[in-house]
Protein backbone atom coordinates (compact mmCIF):
# COMPACT_ATOMS: atom_id res chain seq x y z
CA UNK A 1 0.00 0.00 0.00
CA UNK A 2 1.53 3.66 -0.73
CA UNK A 3 2.59 5.28 2.37
CA UNK A 4 1.46 8.55 3.21
CA UNK A 5 4.73 11.47 3.51
CA UNK A 6 4.59 13.95 6.26
CA UNK A 7 5.85 17.58 4.66
CA UNK A 8 5.98 21.33 5.12
CA UNK A 9 4.72 21.80 1.78
CA UNK A 10 1.22 22.02 1.79
CA UNK A 11 -0.90 24.43 2.90
CA UNK A 12 -4.47 24.12 4.00
CA UNK A 13 -5.07 28.07 3.10
CA UNK A 14 -2.21 30.85 1.30
CA UNK A 15 -0.15 32.66 4.00
CA UNK A 16 1.55 36.17 2.47
CA UNK A 17 3.52 34.25 -0.50
CA UNK A 18 3.68 35.44 -4.10
CA UNK A 19 1.79 33.95 -7.42
CA UNK A 20 -0.40 30.44 -7.46
CA UNK A 21 -0.48 28.00 -9.81
CA UNK A 22 -3.38 26.72 -11.25
CA UNK A 23 -4.58 23.15 -10.95
CA UNK A 24 -4.72 21.39 -14.62
CA UNK A 25 -8.57 20.36 -15.44
CA UNK A 26 -9.99 16.88 -15.00
CA UNK A 27 -8.75 13.90 -16.58
CA UNK A 28 -11.67 13.24 -19.08
CA UNK A 29 -13.89 11.09 -17.82
CA UNK A 30 -15.99 8.08 -19.70
CA UNK A 31 -19.33 9.08 -20.25
CA UNK A 32 -21.85 9.29 -17.32
CA UNK A 33 -25.50 8.83 -16.76
CA UNK A 34 -27.23 12.74 -16.67
CA UNK A 35 -27.77 12.34 -12.96
CA UNK A 36 -24.09 11.19 -12.31
CA UNK A 37 -22.42 14.90 -12.81
CA UNK A 38 -18.66 14.82 -13.59
CA UNK A 39 -18.17 17.45 -10.77
CA UNK A 40 -14.75 18.64 -12.03
CA UNK A 41 -16.48 20.10 -15.57
CA UNK A 42 -19.89 21.29 -14.57
CA UNK A 43 -19.30 24.55 -14.11
CA UNK A 44 -21.03 25.99 -16.83
CA UNK A 45 -24.30 23.65 -15.90
CA UNK A 46 -27.47 25.52 -14.26
CA UNK A 47 -27.87 26.06 -10.87
CA UNK A 48 -31.24 24.37 -11.00
CA UNK A 49 -30.19 21.54 -12.65
CA UNK A 50 -28.42 19.87 -9.39
CA UNK A 51 -32.43 19.10 -7.62
CA UNK A 52 -34.64 17.05 -9.22
CA UNK A 53 -37.49 16.71 -7.49
CA UNK A 54 -40.48 14.45 -7.65
CA UNK A 55 -44.35 15.34 -7.22
CA UNK A 56 -44.56 16.65 -3.89
CA UNK A 57 -46.46 13.88 -1.45
CA UNK A 58 -49.15 15.32 1.34
CA UNK A 59 -47.27 12.51 3.57
CA UNK A 60 -44.01 11.66 3.86
CA UNK A 61 -43.23 7.98 4.32
CA UNK A 62 -40.27 7.57 7.37
CA UNK A 63 -38.40 4.72 8.87
CA UNK A 64 -40.17 1.87 10.32
CA UNK A 65 -43.87 2.57 9.02
CA UNK A 66 -44.01 6.31 10.76
CA UNK A 67 -45.05 8.82 8.62
CA UNK A 68 -45.37 12.84 9.13
CA UNK A 69 -46.85 15.81 7.57
CA UNK A 70 -44.65 17.98 5.48
CA UNK A 71 -42.53 20.43 7.85
CA UNK A 72 -41.70 23.61 5.75
CA UNK A 73 -37.72 24.11 6.07
CA UNK A 74 -36.40 26.70 7.89
CA UNK A 75 -35.06 29.83 5.67
CA UNK A 76 -31.14 30.83 7.02
CA UNK A 77 -28.51 32.72 5.42
CA UNK A 78 -24.95 32.69 6.00
CA UNK A 79 -23.58 35.83 7.67
CA UNK A 80 -20.34 36.06 7.89
CA UNK A 81 -18.26 36.59 11.05
CA UNK A 82 -14.59 36.28 9.76
CA UNK A 83 -12.79 35.95 6.83
CA UNK A 84 -9.39 33.55 6.10
CA UNK A 85 -6.92 33.59 3.91
CA UNK A 86 -7.07 29.89 1.73
CA UNK A 87 -5.41 27.86 -0.75
CA UNK A 88 -7.17 29.36 -4.13
CA UNK A 89 -5.09 25.75 -5.80
CA UNK A 90 -7.22 23.06 -3.43
CA UNK A 91 -10.01 21.45 -5.33
CA UNK A 92 -11.73 20.85 -2.11
CA UNK A 93 -13.63 18.09 -1.01
CA UNK A 94 -14.87 18.33 2.87
CA UNK A 95 -13.34 20.53 5.97
CA UNK A 96 -13.55 18.96 9.59
CA UNK A 97 -12.13 20.25 12.95
CA UNK A 98 -10.53 17.93 15.62
CA UNK A 99 -9.89 20.48 18.24
CA UNK A 100 -7.72 23.24 16.95
CA UNK A 101 -6.54 21.04 14.21
CA UNK A 102 -8.82 21.61 11.02
CA UNK A 103 -8.39 18.88 8.49
CA UNK A 104 -8.93 19.29 4.49
CA UNK A 105 -9.02 16.97 1.63
CA UNK A 106 -9.19 18.08 -2.25
CA UNK A 107 -9.60 16.14 -5.60
CA UNK A 108 -8.44 15.82 -8.89
CA UNK A 109 -6.66 12.34 -10.26
CA UNK A 110 -3.13 13.10 -9.69
CA UNK A 111 -3.10 15.91 -7.17
CA UNK A 112 -5.73 14.71 -4.63
CA UNK A 113 -4.68 15.21 -1.34
CA UNK A 114 -5.13 15.93 3.00
CA UNK A 115 -3.78 18.17 5.16
CA UNK A 116 -3.65 19.39 8.35
CA UNK A 117 -3.01 22.55 10.51
CA UNK A 118 -4.55 25.33 11.94
CA UNK A 119 -6.91 27.30 10.42
CA UNK A 120 -5.84 30.18 8.29
CA UNK A 121 -2.13 29.07 8.42
CA UNK A 122 -0.08 26.37 6.05
CA UNK A 123 -0.55 22.95 6.98
CA UNK A 124 2.11 21.04 9.30
CA UNK A 125 0.84 17.34 7.39
CA UNK A 126 0.22 17.05 4.32
CA UNK A 127 -0.32 13.67 2.44
CA UNK A 128 -1.27 13.03 -1.79
CA UNK A 129 -3.12 10.45 -2.98
CA UNK A 130 -1.92 8.42 -5.95
CA UNK A 131 -3.53 8.33 -9.60
CA UNK A 132 -5.79 7.14 -10.39
CA UNK A 133 -7.61 8.11 -7.13
CA UNK A 134 -9.54 11.10 -6.76
CA UNK A 135 -10.01 12.35 -3.29
CA UNK A 136 -13.38 13.39 -1.59
CA UNK A 137 -14.83 13.83 1.90
CA UNK A 138 -13.15 12.91 5.03
CA UNK A 139 -13.56 12.63 8.60
CA UNK A 140 -12.19 11.60 11.98
CA UNK A 141 -13.44 9.16 14.45
CA UNK A 142 -11.19 7.94 17.56
CA UNK A 143 -7.78 7.22 16.57
CA UNK A 144 -9.09 7.10 12.35
CA UNK A 145 -9.34 9.46 9.41
CA UNK A 146 -11.22 7.91 7.29
CA UNK A 147 -10.95 9.27 3.37
CA UNK A 148 -13.28 8.75 0.65
CA UNK A 149 -12.50 8.42 -3.41
CA UNK A 150 -14.85 9.63 -5.56
CA UNK A 151 -15.28 6.57 -8.49
CA UNK A 152 -12.56 4.29 -6.95
CA UNK A 153 -14.94 2.62 -4.58
CA UNK A 154 -12.26 2.70 -1.60
CA UNK A 155 -12.02 4.34 1.39
CA UNK A 156 -8.57 5.24 2.96
CA UNK A 157 -7.92 4.26 6.96
CA UNK A 158 -5.16 7.24 7.98
CA UNK A 159 -3.47 8.63 11.25
CA UNK A 160 -5.17 11.27 11.67
CA UNK A 161 -1.85 12.66 13.33
CA UNK A 162 0.72 11.71 10.58
CA UNK A 163 -2.05 10.69 7.80
CA UNK A 164 -0.30 7.75 7.13
CA UNK A 165 -2.36 5.07 4.94
CA UNK A 166 -2.96 2.35 7.44
CA UNK A 167 -5.38 0.41 5.19
CA UNK A 168 -7.84 0.46 2.64
CA UNK A 169 -11.69 -0.90 2.68
CA UNK A 170 -13.99 -0.98 -0.90
CA UNK A 171 -17.75 0.09 -0.93
CA UNK A 172 -20.08 0.22 -3.81
CA UNK A 173 -21.17 3.51 -5.87
CA UNK A 174 -19.81 6.86 -5.68
CA UNK A 175 -18.32 8.79 -2.62
CA UNK A 176 -18.79 11.96 -2.08
CA UNK A 177 -19.39 13.28 1.59
CA UNK A 178 -18.40 11.64 5.19
CA UNK A 179 -18.85 12.87 8.88
CA UNK A 180 -19.25 10.81 12.09
CA UNK A 181 -22.26 11.35 14.49
CA UNK A 182 -21.84 9.91 18.20
CA UNK A 183 -25.34 8.70 18.68
CA UNK A 184 -27.01 7.22 21.96
CA UNK A 185 -23.17 6.45 22.94
CA UNK A 186 -22.38 5.27 19.65
CA UNK A 187 -20.07 6.29 16.78
CA UNK A 188 -21.61 6.28 13.28
CA UNK A 189 -20.48 7.52 9.90
CA UNK A 190 -22.93 9.27 7.53
CA UNK A 191 -21.43 9.14 3.39
CA UNK A 192 -23.54 10.96 0.79
CA UNK A 193 -23.02 9.43 -2.47
CA UNK A 194 -24.30 12.71 -4.73
CA UNK A 195 -27.80 11.24 -4.72
CA UNK A 196 -30.78 11.88 -1.89
CA UNK A 197 -29.55 8.91 0.03
CA UNK A 198 -27.49 9.62 2.74
CA UNK A 199 -26.02 5.87 4.08
CA UNK A 200 -24.86 4.58 7.52
CA UNK A 201 -21.78 2.80 8.47
CA UNK A 202 -19.61 1.63 11.18
CA UNK A 203 -16.97 3.87 12.60
CA UNK A 204 -14.49 1.07 12.71
CA UNK A 205 -15.34 -1.47 9.62
CA UNK A 206 -16.63 0.92 7.60
CA UNK A 207 -19.63 -1.64 6.90
CA UNK A 208 -23.08 -0.30 6.01
CA UNK A 209 -25.69 -0.29 9.13
CA UNK A 210 -28.74 1.12 7.55
CA UNK A 211 -29.52 4.27 4.97
CA UNK A 212 -32.40 7.27 5.14
CA UNK A 213 -33.52 9.42 1.68
CA UNK A 214 -33.67 13.03 2.48
CA UNK A 215 -36.60 15.01 1.33
CA UNK A 216 -37.79 18.60 1.63
CA UNK A 217 -41.39 19.36 1.48
CA UNK A 218 -41.94 15.52 0.54
CA UNK A 219 -39.67 16.13 -1.92
CA UNK A 220 -36.33 14.48 -2.65
CA UNK A 221 -33.27 16.72 -2.59
CA UNK A 222 -30.01 15.02 -4.88
CA UNK A 223 -26.51 15.78 -5.24
CA UNK A 224 -26.07 15.81 -1.17
CA UNK A 225 -22.15 16.44 -1.31
CA UNK A 226 -19.97 17.26 1.77
CA UNK A 227 -21.19 16.35 4.96
CA UNK A 228 -20.45 18.06 8.71
CA UNK A 229 -21.91 16.36 11.47
CA UNK A 230 -22.88 18.96 13.99
CA UNK A 231 -22.75 19.05 17.12
CA UNK A 232 -26.47 20.35 17.57
CA UNK A 233 -27.38 16.50 16.27
CA UNK A 234 -27.68 17.56 12.60
CA UNK A 235 -26.54 17.28 9.33
CA UNK A 236 -25.36 20.15 7.18
CA UNK A 237 -25.01 19.28 3.36
CA UNK A 238 -23.48 21.26 0.52
CA UNK A 239 -25.92 20.51 -2.69
CA UNK A 240 -23.49 20.68 -5.67
CA UNK A 241 -22.99 21.92 -7.50
CA UNK A 242 -25.50 25.22 -5.71
CA UNK A 243 -24.90 27.71 -3.04
CA UNK A 244 -27.12 26.19 -0.61
CA UNK A 245 -26.85 23.83 2.12
CA UNK A 246 -29.14 21.66 3.76
CA UNK A 247 -29.77 20.91 7.46
CA UNK A 248 -30.96 17.30 7.82
CA UNK A 249 -32.57 15.53 10.22
CA UNK A 250 -30.78 12.54 10.22
CA UNK A 251 -33.47 10.34 12.32
CA UNK A 252 -35.73 11.13 9.66
CA UNK A 253 -34.40 12.46 6.61
CA UNK A 254 -36.03 15.50 6.52
CA UNK A 255 -34.59 19.32 5.68
CA UNK A 256 -35.32 21.48 8.57
CA UNK A 257 -33.52 24.50 6.86
CA UNK A 258 -32.03 25.64 3.74
CA UNK A 259 -29.12 27.92 3.93
CA UNK A 260 -28.31 30.34 1.48
CA UNK A 261 -24.69 30.90 1.16
CA UNK A 262 -24.19 33.06 -2.15
CA UNK A 263 -22.38 36.25 -2.51
CA UNK A 264 -19.45 35.38 -0.31
CA UNK A 265 -17.02 36.02 -2.59
CA UNK A 266 -16.29 38.95 -5.26
CA UNK A 267 -17.19 38.87 -8.91
CA UNK A 268 -13.30 38.83 -9.66
CA UNK A 269 -13.16 36.43 -7.14
CA UNK A 270 -16.19 33.87 -8.74
CA UNK A 271 -14.59 33.90 -12.25
CA UNK A 272 -11.66 31.78 -10.84
CA UNK A 273 -13.44 29.92 -8.09
CA UNK A 274 -15.45 26.99 -8.97
CA UNK A 275 -18.48 25.50 -6.39
CA UNK A 276 -19.13 26.18 -2.55
CA UNK A 277 -17.68 22.15 -1.00
CA UNK A 278 -16.71 22.43 2.51
CA UNK A 279 -18.14 23.18 5.96
CA UNK A 280 -16.93 22.80 9.40
CA UNK A 281 -18.31 23.21 12.55
CA UNK A 282 -16.39 25.45 14.78
CA UNK A 283 -15.26 23.74 18.16
CA UNK A 284 -17.11 25.40 21.11
CA UNK A 285 -19.55 27.49 19.15
CA UNK A 286 -22.29 27.61 17.15
CA UNK A 287 -20.25 29.00 13.55
CA UNK A 288 -19.59 27.01 10.73
CA UNK A 289 -15.94 27.41 8.55
CA UNK A 290 -17.21 27.24 4.77
CA UNK A 291 -15.28 27.12 1.81
CA UNK A 292 -14.97 26.04 -1.63
CA UNK A 293 -12.91 25.00 -4.43
CA UNK A 294 -10.42 26.64 -5.71
CA UNK A 295 -11.92 29.58 -3.41
CA UNK A 296 -9.75 32.26 -2.03
CA UNK A 297 -10.95 32.73 0.98
CA UNK A 298 -12.68 30.89 3.86
CA UNK A 299 -15.66 32.33 5.88
CA UNK A 300 -16.36 31.64 9.81
CA UNK A 301 -20.01 31.97 9.34
CA UNK A 302 -23.56 31.96 11.25
CA UNK A 303 -26.27 30.53 10.06
CA UNK A 304 -29.11 32.91 10.57
CA UNK A 305 -32.71 33.94 9.50
CA UNK A 306 -32.81 35.41 6.03
CA UNK A 307 -35.19 37.92 7.09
Amino acid sequence: MPVATATLAGAIFLGASGDVATWPDRPAQPPVAPEALDRGQADSRETASALHVAPSPLIQRLPHGRTARKATAQLLRAQVRAVLPHDPRAFTQGLEFRNATLYESTGLVGHSSVRAGSPGRPSTVHAELPAPLFGEGITVVGDRLWQLTWRNGIAIERDPRTLQERGRVTYQGEGWGLCHQRVAGQDRLIMSNGTDRLTFRDANTFAVTGRISVRQDGRPVTHLNELECAPDGFVYANVYPTDTIKRIDPRTGIVTAHIDASALLTPSERREAKQLNGIAAVPGTDLFLITGKNWPRAFRVAFVPSS
